[in-house]
């Protein structure tokens, strides 16, 4: 009896453990801090890119079609509004390496690449038209009808503005505070 007993708490062990062991820790990642703003945030499109940045705040705030994202503490969050609902984004967005390190500075200077720079600020109340439209391809970022250089737009040819390509990537009309990686 006492072989049986030992034996079946013996076969639990080798089946429980394994299945307990492959099982994730779930930690929870604490929300951003809020960012205090006086209004709805003005935005610039980046140069050469379909990405939005917020410059008059601290830390990395930018918007990518339809979605903000917040760069706080190590992590990466997303809302689809400026000032609340953020939820975790696990991983880095696929878009973010795109995006110069020295974004700030250059946008204090007026110089991209080493041309002059006047960035065109899109008011946030047009900001879901501006990127749905294209508009942002109008003048690859710098401010200038046409792409500024030979009316050439973000691909480097004379191609007419047109909407912006979704990211099948992502992981849409999921609500905040999921986990979400878009593969990249």
């Amino acid at each position: 009896m006492k072989k049986l007993l030992f034996g079946i708490i013996l076969l639990t062990g080798l089946i429980v453990f394994p299945i307990m062991s492959m099982a994730q820790v779930i930690i929870p990642v604490p929300l951003p801090p809020p960012i205090p703003f006086v209004g709805p945030p003005n935005v610039v499109v980046l140069p050469g890119t379909d990405i939005y940045a917020v410059p008059d705040v601290e830390g990395d705030l930018y918007f990518r079609q339809g979605w903000w994202w917040r760069h706080h503490g190590g992590h990466w969050y997303r809302s689809r509004s400026y000032d609340q609902g953020w939820g975790y984004y696990r991983g880095n967005p696929s878009w973010h390496g795109r995006i110069p390190a020295d974004w700030r500075g250059n946008y204090r200077n007026h110089t991209w690449g080493g041309r002059t720079w006047d960035p065109h600020h899109v008011n946030h109340g047009d900001l879901n038209n501006h990127w749905r439209g294209g508009h942002w391809r109008n003048d690859n970022g710098m401010g200038r009808p046409g792409g500024g250089q030979g009316g050439r737009n973000v691909h480097g040819d004379n191609r007419p503005a047109g909407r912006t390509h979704p990211d099948g990537q992502m992981n849409k009309g999921q609500g905040g505070g999921s986990h979400h990686n878009d593969g990249k």
